[in-house]
């Protein structure tokens, strides 16, 4: 993540003559590029800030950022003693040693013209964007769920869906940790045993670190492909989320808890089995917890799993009456959200056009 910001940063002398040149009439900036927003503010552009991460997790943050020792109002989102160590170890270390000043992590949302565009919906986070545009002070605009629909291509992964229309309704875990998170040997190992204990069908999607080369014998245990054969298909490297998600077939996503890939479990109606790693990813789990639809897989005091934990948390969504009630409750939560992606559009659209004009009528 260092290394991003650095990258973006490098390009600051290039984007100024570019703005400088185009003179567009709004910008609209990301947590990685802070800089371009003073640039644009400099030549009199309006910025706004779009924030790719929920409002649970931002309003915990800020929360913090202003007031150390108080009380987050939401006792149902909040960090385990060794998230938290992980959250402070990945800081840069002159961040970590620096006074808060208005550069220090959430000058993003300071340099923001009077709104700050977030994916998310009320749907889900209806209190949390409330207490966040409280904390900022500016209107946070739920842009909605922006998924991508499945169906696209559907020739391209016709030998996935084929597969899967050969499951019962509800009976497959879809298995996927990102296209930025790499599971550890161990770690594959333990989710192997929890996917034998509980004998379920699965897609797990499959991902080594750029640049190595590993078989998917070596980091799975011994004869589990075989053994595997007829309940399980495993994926390199990419796989259509949504089409598998949407499809009727899948009962729960066992999930890292990025942002897009829980609002994409929701916006389905699927169940989140929550294995949060880094960053964000715990207290969008919490949320999901929270809102009735996601079990989380079992950790021990350092945040490792067992076998015997995820096939538990299996269990819950897929086997038990618990599953069943998260789908009813997750199957709520999707018409809800699909209820208002339009007018979260709309109402965005509306959001950024007045903030042109006034800027245009303040010149």
């Amino acid at each position: 993540m260092p290394k991003l910001f650095e990258t973006f940063q490098m390009s600051t002398s290039s984007f100024s003559d570019i703005i400088s040149s185009i003179r567009p009439d709004m910008l609209i900036y990301d947590v990685f590029q802070p800089w371009a927003a003073k640039i644009a503010l400099s030549l009199g552009i309006p910025a706004v800030h779009f924030a790719t991460s929920g409002a649970a997790p931002y309003s915990f943050y800020l929360h913090y950022f202003i007031s150390a020792n108080s009380v987050f109002p939401f006792e149902a989102i909040y960090l385990r003693d060794y998230e938290r160590k992980a959250l402070e170890a990945m800081a840069p270390s002159d961040r970590r040693n620096k006074q808060k000043d208005q550069d220090s992590g959430f000058d993003h949302f300071r340099l923001s013209c009077d709104i700050v565009l977030m994916r998310t919906c009320r749907a889900i986070e209806r209190k949390y964007i409330d207490h966040l545009s409280f904390l900022c002070k500016r209107k946070l605009v739920p842009v909605g769920p922006l998924v991508t629909h499945a169906n696209s291509e559907e020739a391209k992964h016709a030998e996935i869906m084929q597969w899967l229309s050969k499951k019962n309704q509800f009976s497959t875990v879809f298995i996927s940790f990102g296209s930025e998170n790499y599971l550890f040997k161990d770690q594959m190992v333990e989710i192997a045993k929890g996917l034998e204990a509980c004998n379920v069908n699965f897609i797990w999607v499959v991902r080594s670190p750029l640049g190595e080369r590993v078989s998917i014998e070596e980091v799975l245990p011994t004869g589990f492909l075989d053994r595997a054969k007829d309940t399980g298909m495993i994926l390199q490297g990419w796989a259509p989320q949504a089409n598998i998600l949407a499809h009727p077939s899948t009962g729960a996503f066992l999930s890292h808890c990025g942002m897009s890939s829980i609002i994409e479990s929701i916006y389905f109606g699927v169940p989140v089995i929550a294995m949060p790693l880094k960053l964000d990813q715990p207290l969008n789990a919490r949320l999901v917890v929270e809102a009735g639809v996601s079990v989380e897989v079992e950790r021990d005091e350092n945040g490792g799993f067992r076998g015997a934990g995820v096939a538990d948390a299996i269990n819950k969504v897929i086997m038990e009456e618990t599953g069943e009630v998260m789908r009813l409750k997750a199957a709520e939560l999707s018409k809800k959200m699909k209820n208002e992606e339009e007018d979260a559009v709309n109402d965005t659209a509306d959001q950024l056009r007045k903030l042109c004009m006034e800027h245009k009528l303040q010149k």
